[in-house]
């Protein structure tokens, strides 16, 4: 195990403000998240007593306005600090994003009287949230999606159908969902904010995963789920578009998660690489090494790079749904490159679970696969670059 904690990321932040915020996030990650991570995920146990500290500390709001209780931080900030929490553990970071994601549809979305009945409790009081978009036989073809939702001559809405792969499933207070209201096609699909413990939702048991293994992911069975109009976020019709406005913002949360978990796994291969000796000598001394750990180093600074220029487009009101698909593309890929490398500059050890490598080498995999497969990134992209396919 390294013998130091590596210094921290020379970071360039718009205030003082943030600079004290990302210190207290540092402080937070070092003293009560990082001690247990490897611990806690090897039990597959989830920390829900972080995520009440998180919201205790203004830390699950920090995107939205502060009128609701959120941070008034923008997005340049807020993914450094997600990616802070990932360095210390993926679970944290990672939920942490989940939760800002099932709350975009409200915050952006939901009346004045919606926000102001649900947002406080949701950015800072102690809620957790998940998003409901996949199912089993609509993952990246989202828009095919079959949950449905009937509106009743009372005005209530009853949702029957499965939703799958959700991350806090079954464990979360509340889910944003996405369900058919009208016909086929994306122009069919309404969001809805359903309470965790609405009659009628149940939870499969958490699906048994290679990597992230405290964070649950779980299928959600709606079964006549019954829940008031005033709890349809948006207008008829409007929720796919909803969605994938989420998704844009939250692709540069799962690009900055995957920065860190990238970032502890080259600050573990320099500190391994530093204290092992060869041939008489650190191998930090070798140049091979010394040129794979460049390359490592060279891969996370673009991505931080690539991630902090999409986020100060969106901060500026501009169009960044291309610049985060890019993020999240070259962002995940790096970080499965990293810790691959990082494995093999341990060798044998990296192989072991004795030390953190090879859980980040499995815990980067999922990243190239949630919020939109690399491959639909990379259509994204080309898209914007020549328009849609022809048919």
């Amino acid at each position: 195990m390294p013998d130091r904690a590596p210094p921290p990321v020379d970071r360039l932040l718009p205030t003082d403000e943030a600079r004290d915020l990302l210190a207290l996030v540092r402080d937070i990650a070092r003293r009560e998240i990082a001690p247990t991570a490897a611990e806690e995920e090897d039990a597959a146990h989830f920390p829900r007593e972080l995520f009440t500290l998180l919201s205790e500390a203004g830390l699950l709001g920090l995107p939205y306005d502060s009128a609701h209780g959120g941070g008034d931080q923008p997005y340049e900030v807020y993914l450094q600090v997600l990616e802070e929490l990932a360095t210390a553990r993926l679970t944290v970071g990672l939920g942490v994003s989940v939760h800002t994601l099932a709350t975009y549809a409200l915050a952006t979305h939901g009346t004045d009287e919606q926000r102001a009945a649900h947002l406080p409790a949701m950015l800072g009081g102690g809620l957790l949230g998940a998003y409901c978009l996949s199912e089993p036989a609509s993952g990246s073809d989202a828009a095919s999606l079959r949950t449905r939702a009937v509106r009743e001559s009372g005005g209530d809405w009853v949702i029957n159908g499965t939703k799958a792969w959700i991350t806090h499933g079954g464990i979360a207070d509340f889910y944003t969902v996405m369900a058919r209201t009208g016909g086929e096609g994306p122009g069919g699909i309404t969001a809805f904010l359903v309470p965790g413990d609405a009659e009628g939702l149940t939870a499969a048991p958490p699906e048994r995963k290679m990597g992230l293994k405290g964070s649950p992911t779980a299928q959600l069975h709606f079964d006549g789920v019954r829940i008031p109009d005033a709890r349809r976020l948006g207008e008829e019709g409007q929720g796919f578009a909803i969605a994938l406005a989420a998704l844009d913002s939250g692709r540069l949360g799962i690009a900055a998660c995957a920065v860190g978990v990238a970032q502890a796994a080259l600050d573990e291969a320099v500190a391994y690489a530093r204290q092992r000796r060869q041939f008489g000598r650190p191998i930090a001394d070798f140049q091979g090494l010394r040129f794979l750990l460049a390359d490592m180093a060279t891969r996370i600074e673009a991505g931080r790079a690539l991630y902090l220029a999409a986020a100060r487009l969106r901060d500026a009101g501009r169009p960044f749904a291309a610049q985060a698909a890019m993020a999240k593309l070259h962002c995940t890929d790096a970080a499965m490159q990293v810790t691959t490398d990082a494995v093999q500059v341990l060798g044998g050890y990296g192989y072991t679970a004795d030390f953190p490598v090879e859980r980040y080498l499995r815990e980067a995999k999922v990243l190239q696969i949630v919020e939109g497969t690399n491959q639909i990134q990379r259509m994204v992209i080309a898209r914007h670059l020549v328009g849609p396919e022809t048919r």
